[in-house]
């Protein structure tokens, strides 16, 4: 019961958080630019992504009945899988977008306009998908062979495989392969982009210009450092190398914990988010009290 009650408020947070940050990204025209439009995404993913997981752990924590059922579980780590490597791609995305916003300034408009963000996201949620079909598919295929015990918190490839009694060597091997492509690729872009936006803030002149661009960025890199740390524990070593008690704690962590910082990081650090969020809640003050 106390990690029911845990979990409940941290997935609330999460709801309210990242909806309030779809809805300030659609309707303040302040926020109208590529950088607001990959959040808005990245927190509509993060919604789908509890919400595959979440309302059934919460289930088995309220009461005696643990189960879920065989078709849940294979439809659980199929989202889960999707969502996750889409994810990955998006963050390198944003990284893309921030790198061209601050080290090539008058290329900017002109550079990420409507069609190319629309592309770029496309192209994260297309290779997510890919992902899935291929690891969830090769792991449906395994022989569980009576052992009907998911010892984590959901399911999820690493996890099923240690439940076959087949051997699994192919499929630790492409789930490292995968694994390695889908983080430590984007992760190294990721680094690449802000070893250039350092480099780039170091030499602006103004300290509010500085300030400004290691707060947006700096949200940016925290986020970062929150899901691909337990990601990278997860999926790129092989899945016999991990604890059962390990497996849990990072599973737990990208699939709830991130997810339910990822607003607060953004809007805490981020003055133009904080200033729509203020408006926003001004203007359904204003219209109750007209109403009243």
């Amino acid at each position: 019961m106390p990690l029911f009650i845990v979990v409940l408020i941290a997935y609330i947070c999460t709801l309210v958080g990242n909806i309030s940050i779809i809805v300030v990204c659609r309707v303040d025209p302040h926020l109208d630019s590529p950088m607001y439009f990959f959040l808005s995404n990245l927190s509509f993913l993060d919604l789908c992504f509890t919400t595959t997981t979440i309302p059934q752990l919460l289930l088995n924590l309220w009461g005696p009945d643990k189960s879920i059922s065989y078709g849940g579980c294979v439809t659980q780590f199929y989202i889960f899988h999707f969502l996750g490597a889409t994810e990955c791609i998006l963050l390198a995305v944003m990284s893309l977008d921030r790198y061209i916003a601050i080290c090539k300034p008058l290329r900017y408009p002109a550079t990420m306009h409507q069609h190319l963000c629309i592309l770029l996201v496309a192209m994260a949620w297309l290779s997510g998908l890919a992902n899935s079909l291929l690891q969830s598919s090769l792991t449906v295929q395994l022989p569980l062979c009576g052992k009907n015990k998911v010892d984590n918190f959901l399911c999820e490839v690493p996890v099923m495989i240690k439940m076959s009694c087949a051997d699994t060597t192919f499929n630790v091997a492409m789930l490292s392969i995968v694994g390695t492509f889908y983080s430590l690729v984007p992760l190294s872009l990721i680094l690449v982009s802000y070893g250039f936006i350092l480099a780039s803030v170091l030499s602006i002149q103004s300290s509010e210009g500085k300030k400004k661009a290691f707060n947006t960025c700096g949200a940016h890199v925290l986020v970062v450092s929150l899901f691909y740390g337990p990601v990278i524990s997860m999926y790129v070593q092989p899945s016999s190398t991990n604890s059962q008690d390990k497996d849990k704690i990072m599973s737990l962590f990208y699939s709830l914990v991130t997810p339910m910082l990822n607003p607060f990081i953004y809007t805490l650090r981020n003055s133009d988010m904080k200033g729509a969020m203020k408006r926003l809640l001004m203007v359904l003050h204003q219209q109750r009290t007209e109403q009243r």
